[in-house]
């Protein structure tokens, strides 16, 4: 056995067939010019934002929105801080419910969230019934809640998706005798926390500052405005012979809003020894400046998404933002999602989001077709392209964001803004200035991008939220 074993080792063994009579390859290529790709990156992404947002040329710096003057106040989110089990509402927070925007004594907003009681709420439970009497303000703090209505002939109808941060009921801040127009039930384990009309009563028996408010916005005349909160413009029509025609304006916001261009920056060093040397066949600055300017471009379109002060996710209206109704991003919240505007161009929307919806088209029959968008073949509904955003975030328990937008300054849409023809531009709207050589013969380049964005009117820009990317059916 031991002499098979040998010779199968000797046969493992390469065989020679002698000495080498000529250059090894291994040594050949100490001669030989190698053949290189240029350096590449792995955080490239499509940045679809970057090429189908319209980008308008703000030369001073600074944006301004002019919009008819509005009269729509509240609908805002709620907030809340939670220990253990355990939900309060932040008291300034109430400030988002309409009734009490404007008031600010924070001793007696303590004290009213002081009387906010916790109700936690299983799935299908009923919070509160068509009919019923109105008479307590809900703010939800975790989970969904459905509105549903009665239709012309008995039909059931959905009106609505209430979730984390979302109020309603709050008609009892004013009046003790509304009535419910809707049933709100609980689509999940849902938790709560209600103001019976009660504890304001006892409240508003201490407490003259909020007595006082409640009463002044109660007595409020109604100012005549349109759907979107607008004064109307006072118009006559189908009128004969020479009646007195209406006079009127179109008021405009006093402090319209601007928006300053904002700024990504980093500092580019090159030591002067690698740029004087190894500059064959590749020019090492530039190629060390493309790879900075790739990541500048990704941040800039992380910030367009995600930026508290700019960033779409963040200046979504109230009432642009809807939820789904059954956690994946189903057909119906689609055209819901695209019904809310005006022309929708394009919806964003993460890989993971956009292979969930195309589970849910699957599961539905449903093939849509393609379109083309600068040259690329997209997914899209309704004709609406979709087109991949990784910037827009997954969170911890699988949950995302569509994002529908109608661009264009003509079509009240969304614009970008940036500044282009600056001091040594190295593209549209980003420079790059030499910063100089320090005492170790290191150069220096100040690598900048200035850039914002614009929501021209509020129905530009909608979100569905809160989208279920992982569930597997």
């Amino acid at each position: 056995m031991s002499v098979d074993a040998g010779q199968d080792s000797a046969q493992s063994e390469p065989q020679h067939a002698g000495p080498r009579t000529s250059l090894d390859t291994a040594a050949a290529r100490n001669l030989a010019t190698t053949t290189k790709s240029a350096p590449q990156m792995q955080g490239i992404s499509s940045r679809w934002l970057l090429k189908v947002l319209p980008w308008v040329q703000v030369n001073a710096g600074t944006y301004r929105v002019n919009r008819r003057l509005s009269y729509a106040v509240g609908d805002g989110r709620v907030t809340f801080v939670k220990t253990g089990s355990e939900v309060r509402v932040i008291p300034q927070e109430l400030g988002e419910i309409a009734a009490l925007r404007s008031f600010d004594d924070e001793s007696a907003l303590t004290a009213l969230a002081d009387r906010f009681v916790q109700r936690e709420y299983e799935v299908g439970q009923v919070i509160a019934r068509a009919g019923d009497s109105a008479d307590t303000v809900y703010l939800v703090a975790h989970g969904k809640i459905e509105k549903l209505g009665e239709g012309l002939y008995g039909e059931p109808t959905r009106l609505g998706v209430l979730a984390d941060g979302d109020h309603f009921g709050e008609q009892a801040l004013l009046t003790d005798d509304d009535t419910w127009q809707y049933t709100a039930k609980a689509v999940t384990a849902t938790t709560v926390l209600a103001l019976p009309r009660s504890a304001l009563t006892s409240l508003l028996g201490v407490s003259d500052g909020l007595r006082e408010h409640l009463e002044a916005v109660r007595s409020l005349p109604r100012q005549r405005a349109n759907k979107r909160g607008e004064a109307d413009i006072e118009l006559a029509s189908g009128h004969k012979g020479e009646p007195s025609l209406p006079a009127t304006y179109a008021d405009y916001e006093a402090k319209p809003r601007e928006y300053e261009l904002s700024v990504a920056q980093t500092v580019l060093r090159v030591h002067s020894r690698v740029a004087d040397l190894y500059n064959e066949p590749m020019n090492q600055t530039e190629e060390q400046l493309k790879l900075t300017v790739e990541a500048l471009r990704e941040r800039q379109e992380h910030e367009l998404i995600n930026n508290p002060e700019f960033g779409l996710l963040n200046n979504a209206e109230y009432e642009q933002r809807i939820q789904p109704h059954a956690g994946p991003p189903l057909p119906d919240d689609l055209d819901e999602l695209i019904s809310r505007r005006r022309g929708t161009r394009y919806l964003l929307a993460h890989p993971k989001t956009i292979a969930a919806i195309g589970r849910e088209w699957t599961r539905a029959g449903i093939y849509p077709d393609s379109v083309e968008v600068l040259g690329a073949n997209v997914p899209a509904w309704r004709g609406v392209p979709i087109l991949s955003c990784n910037k827009i975030p997954i969170s911890a328990e699988r949950t995302s964001s569509v994002i529908a937008i109608r661009t264009g300054e003509d079509n009240q849409g969304v614009i970008g803004l940036n500044q282009t023809g600056l001091p040594d531009e190295y593209e549209p709207g980003l420079n790059v200035r030499f910063m100089g050589i320090d005492d170790k013969a290191v150069i220096s380049y100040l690598v900048s991008t200035y850039f914002s964005a614009a929501v021209l009117v509020p129905d530009a820009l909608g979100v569905l939220e809160n989208v279920h990317v992982s569930n597997w059916r």
